[in-house]
C-alpha cells in the first residue's frame, strides 16, 4: 500500500518561498496513471487543490489562481515530489497535504476538493507564515 509523508518547515517568513517535500513509499511515483498532488486547507476553509505532477511524463498542472507562484517538481531517485510556493503571505498559512489520484479535473480550479477525490493522502503538515 502506498504511503505519503510531507516534510518541510513549519514556519516561513512573509515574502519568502515555502518548500515542501512529499516522500512516497510502497510504490513508484513514475507509475503510469497516477498523478501526485498538493492540496492545502486554510483555517475555516475547504480543501484547495494547488497543483499536480504526472511523474510518468514529468508534466505539471497548476491551479490558475496559484500558477504564478507555484512550482512542482520530482526527484525520481528519491521517489519524492516537491512543492515550492513563492512570495508567501499570512494567507498561505494552512495545512498542506500531498495526495495521489487521477487526472486533474477542471472543477478543482474553482471549487474545494473532497478527500474522496484522491486515493491516498499524507497526514498533512502545518505551515504558518509569520514574521
Amino acid at each position: 500500500q502506498v504511503q505519503l509523508q510531507e516534510s518541510g518547515p513549519g514556519l516561513v517568513n512573509p515574502s519568502q518561498t515555502l518548500s515542501l517535500t512529499c516522500t512516497v513509499s510502497g510504490g513508484s511515483i513514475t507509475t503510469n496513471g497516477y498523478y501526485w498532488n498538493w492540496i492545502r486547507q486554510s483555517p475555516g476553509k475547504g480543501l484547495e487543490w494547488m497543483g499536480a505532477i504526472y511523474s510518468y511524463t514529468d508534466t505539471t498542472y497548476y491551479s490558475p489562481s496559484l500558477r504564478s507562484r507555484t512550482a512542482i517538481s520530482r526527484d525520481t531517485s528519491k521517489n519524492q515530489f516537491t512543492l515550492r510556493l513563492s512570495s508567501v503571505t499570512p494567507e498561505d498559512t494552512a495545512v498542506y497535504y500531498c495526495a495521489r489520484g487521477g487526472p486533474p479535473r477542471s472543477s478543482w480550479y474553482k471549487e474545494p476538493v473532497s478527500r474522496a477525490d484522491f486515493g491516498s493522502w499524507g497526514q498533512g503538515t502545518q505551515v504558518t507564515v509569520s514574521s
